[in-house]
């Protein structure tokens, strides 16, 4: 409908459409991939999110970079047939995914979880696959019996509400970082630094590409060991810094200034590289992978869609306002961001506990909940019982 839009109204319907599936997949993919991941290696499993977000922002700016040269309307239609290539590679490979193990205990399919937690971890490890599995099972039995599915359960008792400030606070942070300032509109950025035209476009082309590699860096060699909570206070005490350098920069710089120092502007252009870089250490993946662990597993999709929400809401208020600040406040706009990230420092610091390599059952230790897994020890379905003989 968007590649082929022959009036404003389809071209919009379209958007919608797209709209609301890439608000659906932004709520399960992390969450997905937070249920089927073993603790030692969820930070890069779920950060791998993070990690498509940036390739897709990488191919956003170079497709936007080369269509320019289109002298057609082929040039805004191809960017978004191109949407057509990744949306049907997932509904091919889905059909080859496994269930979440946790939402087939939910739901009553005990042996078909236990059939996908040992394929998960294969056939020289079952001895762990069933520690796992009986972990799983009698935690998320136990949940089952006080289950409900209202939003107020996501802060009726303190552990649950700390829980749901975790989540929603770092989806929220994430987007106070003012990353999104600079993806959404950083041709503008650059030209208050005194590049314009094309080049302006280039620059973010090559920008687009810094984030991803040191996103994929650190959650293949860092993340699961230093853990959640130092990245997200190195990241937010690192955009304090960014950020005032920035401003200070275009204040003493205007871009209609003749006499601005050109070195300067450089210095500015290399802090909001070093911004993506900093986000790409700390909330890109990180935001992703702390706001679906936290949660128990009965409340778990319906956290992690408020958390997301919360995420998506911000990103709107930003994208929303930032073209309008930066052409009245200039400079000031970006004191914005230093103020927002010295507050995130503070909550995180003292509020945000550390979840590293902890299994998703064992959440329920670091935020105070009292659940007697007793209560579903037992509670074998007739299905499981049935298959006690044909898995070992």
């Amino acid at each position: 409908m968007q590649a082929g839009a022959s009036n404003v109204a389809t071209l919009l319907v379209g958007r919608i459409i797209g709209g609301l599936a890439i608000g659906v997949l932004s709520m399960t993919v992390p969450l997905y991939n937070t249920e089927i991941a073993p603790p030692k290696t969820r930070g890069f499993l779920v950060g791998l999110t993070q990690q498509m977000i940036g390739i897709g922002f990488i191919v956003a700016n170079w497709v936007g970079y080369g269509c320019q040269f289109i002298k057609s309307d082929v040039s805004w239609r191809l960017p978004l047939a191109l949407q057509l290539v990744p949306a049907g590679l997932l509904l091919v490979g889905i059909q080859f995914l496994p269930y979440s193990p946790r939402w087939l205990l939910e739901v009553g399919r005990d042996a078909e979880a236990r059939e996908v937690v040992y394929k998960l971890h294969g056939d020289n490890h079952r001895e762990a696959a069933e520690i796992e599995y009986k972990e799983m099972h009698d935690t998320i039995k136990a949940e089952s019996l006080v289950r409900r599915r209202k939003l107020s359960d996501l802060w009726s008792t303190p552990p649950m509400a700390k829980r749901t400030f975790v989540a929603v606070g770092v989806q929220v942070f994430c987007q106070f970082t003012g990353i999104n300032v600079i993806n959404y509109f950083g041709p503008q950025m650059y030209n208050s630094l005194g590049v314009t035209g094309s080049k302006a476009l280039l620059v973010q082309g090559i920008y687009g590409a810094i984030g991803p590699i040191a996103n994929l860096f650190f959650i293949i060699f860092a993340l699961d060991r230093v853990g959640r909570k130092k990245p997200l206070m190195f990241g937010a005490a690192s955009f304090v810094c960014t950020f005032s350098i920035l401003a200070a920069i275009v204040a003493t710089n205007p871009p209609d200034d003749p006499n601005a120092n050109q070195t300067a502007q450089r210095a500015g252009i290399a802090m909001i590289f070093l911004t993506s870089i900093f986000f790409s250490v700390s909330f890109g993946p990180v935001s992703w992978v702390l706001a679906s662990e936290v949660f128990p597993t009965n409340a778990r999709a319906l956290g992690t869609s408020v958390a997301t929400c919360s995420n998506w809401a911000f990103n709107t208020l930003i994208g929303q306002v930032s073209p309008l600040a930066m052409t009245n406040l200039q400079w000031k706009f970006y004191m914005v961001f230093v103020a927002l990230n010295l507050v995130d420092f503070g909550i995180i610091t003292a509020f945000f506990p550390e979840t590293k390599g902890k299994t998703l059952e064992e959440m329920n230790e670091v935020f105070g909940d009292e659940i007697d897994t007793s209560k579903g020890l037992g509670k074998i379905s007739e299905e499981e019982k049935g298959s006690e003989e044909r898995i070992p």
